[in-house]
């Protein structure tokens, strides 16, 4: 596995829109103050192209410019490590673009961003064997004042914190609008850990890997499908699969779950950590959101995590997609420990 550099003060943070950009409210005026930000922080500005554009479908620009503009950010020497702008409904048809045998071969530098940004994440480790960051986007920065979820992804690229805990409490409805663009975290409901062939004191690890259901059904089956190779090359350490979703409702789970195991992806999985759900369904047909995901992956007797500070609903821990982490399981509380090798 391939691992980039941690940037410090001086060094440039690169931005670009391959979902998408910054172009209306509240992301706009969140996004330029996230910049003001890094620079107070001592870091230098690099901007894509596309970071203002709103001249695509579902993503910034047409699928040529937003791969043209991803492949040039992750070459420029000017540009220390890469944050997308946002997530999007349509990366998926910048892949075909992308060179990721070019990506394995040039010196590696961290992408971060989620949701749509799975595309990039997930297809970066197992194509090009590189590690990436699951964590906010650009916009996020831009929050007065940052929440803790925030500083941690700031420190994780700075290589400050490689160990992180859940957060008190959870967003589940966002105060952040067009007429208040940098309104912070609206955490209001405490975080409740539930389990599956886990208890307090349970440890395990493995290989992490994951991201966004929605993202990661659609590449299932694809020619850029090599999870299969992935996890035989890292059967030593299993993998850790980190899941969470956004427009999937709760039998959509089941489905997507249903049809990843069946094309053999969590072979050799050595557990699961899973996000909260964006949609909170009530209970249909007796499938709740606990059991849409235990009905399908707890007979394979590994640990399963839910309801985790993972993806779409703030705040987020931000992971190292490729990394070796192990996890320790409390009570009510989860410690996530991540390891470059």
């Amino acid at each position: 596995m391939r691992y980039p550099k941690f940037i410090s003060p001086g060094d440039a943070v690169g931005f670009a829109a391959p979902a998408f950009a910054c172009a209306t409210e509240p992301y706009f005026t969140a996004f330029n103050n996230s910049l003001t930000k890094w620079k107070e922080k001592g870091f230098r500005i690099k901007l894509g192209t596309n970071c203002y554009a709103e001249k695509g479908i579902g993503i910034s620009n047409t699928p040529e410019k937003c791969a043209e503009e991803l492949m040039e950010m992750m070459q420029d020497p000017k540009a220390d490590c890469v944050i997308s702008c946002g997530g999007g409904e349509l990366m998926c048809e910048i892949v075909p673009y992308l060179d990721f045998d070019l990506l394995a071969k040039v010196p590696p530098k961290w992408f971060m961003g989620y949701s749509d940004n799975t595309n990039m994440t997930f297809l970066l480790t197992t194509l090009a064997d590189t590690a990436a960051i699951y964590g906010p986007c650009a916009a996020a920065f831009g929050m007065e004042p940052w929440h803790p979820a925030v500083t941690d992804a700031c420190d994780l690229l700075q290589g400050k914190k490689l160990t992180l805990h859940n957060y008190d409490k959870w967003e589940k409805e966002s105060l952040k609008d067009e007429g208040h663009p940098l309104e912070p975290y609206h955490v209001t409901e405490a975080f409740r850990l539930h389990s599956k062939n886990a208890g307090a004191g349970t440890i395990f690890s493995g290989r992490l890997l994951g991201g966004c259901l929605d993202c990661l059904s659609n590449l299932a089956g694809t020619r850029f499908d090599k999870v299969k190779e992935f996890a035989a090359k890292y059967k030593e350490d299993g993998i850790l699969w980190f899941l969470e979703s956004c427009e999937l409702n709760t039998m959509s789970i089941r489905r997507t779950l249903w049809n990843l195991r069946e094309a053999g992806w969590f072979e050799g999985a050595s557990g699961f950590l899973v996000g909260r759900p964006m949609i909170f369904d009530e209970p249909v047909m007796g499938l709740d959101q606990y059991e849409a995901v235990t009905g399908i992956l707890g007979e394979m007797g590994v640990p399963i995590l839910m309801d985790l500070d993972i993806g779409h609903t703030a705040p987020m821990m931000p992971l190292i997609s490729g990394a070796c982490g192990t996890v320790y399981a409390g009570e009510n509380e989860v410690r996530i420990e991540m390891e470059r090798r």
